[in-house]
């Protein structure tokens, strides 16, 4: 029977160790609770009056065994210190079994791709072209003017395919417009050639005389904007 007394303490209190190096440190209340438990039980099988004393060191030497050699989790983070590869992770951070942060691969940086709206078929109008009177000659103002025209189409249209159409307002005779305007119609398309533009983009030159008004030739300033030279532009 004292072997019995012995041995039986012994295997209680190495049964209570045990598991709690399987707790964290932090259950240590846990480990005193259950081990002051423990403690009586063995006190009492001694002699019952050992019960209190039981309870006390029974309670303390869990709670230590407890602390020193439980499995922690200091940084919180859900995984226990003996598998935490990665200590120390900031609170409300996700982690992976290893207790580290998962590996984010940034996204590849491309710059936004621009979607430029090509205008198919455009009419360049220019009224604002004069000329001398009752002539095809340009004046000085009017190369200045076909000179940025020619900037633009160097620029935005270099393989586009021109067609220059002369257009002048309803004085004179039909015949005459017609000729006047098809003269007007080539001097706008050889001062453009001369500043840079391939011939060969001119696929049309021609002259309609006043066959095509844009506004009354009843008042001034509709004659005016009859008076003029187009453009069409495809690209």
């Amino acid at each position: 029977m004292s072997m019995i007394r012995v041995a039986l303490p012994l295997i209680l209190l190495t049964s209570l160790l045990t598991g709690c190096a399987d707790l964290q440190k932090t259950d240590w209340p846990k480990c005193a609770a259950v081990g002051g438990v423990a403690g009586a039980g063995l006190g009492a099988i001694q002699n019952a009056t050992y019960a209190g004393w039981g309870v006390l060191i029974g309670g303390s030497v869990a709670a230590a065994y407890c602390w020193v050699h439980g499995d922690g989790d200091e940084d919180g983070d859900g995984v226990r210190d003996s598998r935490d590869k990665c200590p120390g992770t900031p609170k409300g951070v996700s982690v992976d079994a290893n207790g580290c942060p998962p590996v984010v691969v940034p996204a590849t940086e491309t710059a936004p791709v621009e979607q430029v709206v090509v205008v198919k078929e455009e009419v360049i109008i220019i009224n604002d072209v004069y000329f001398k009177f009752d002539s095809a000659q340009l004046t000085a103002a009017d190369k200045q003017k076909l000179d940025l025209i020619s900037t633009r189409l160097k620029r935005e249209a270099p393989s586009a395919q021109l067609r220059v159409s002369g257009h002048t307002d309803s004085v004179g005779t039909d015949k005459y417009n017609k000729t006047l305007s098809q003269k007007r119609a080539t001097s706008v398309t050889n001062y453009l050639v001369s500043s840079g533009i391939p011939r060969s983009s001119f696929v049309a030159v021609v002259g309609e005389g006043e066959s095509r008004p844009v506004a009354d030739n009843k008042t001034a300033e509709g004659r005016a904007l009859n008076r003029r030279v187009e453009i069409k532009i495809n690209r």
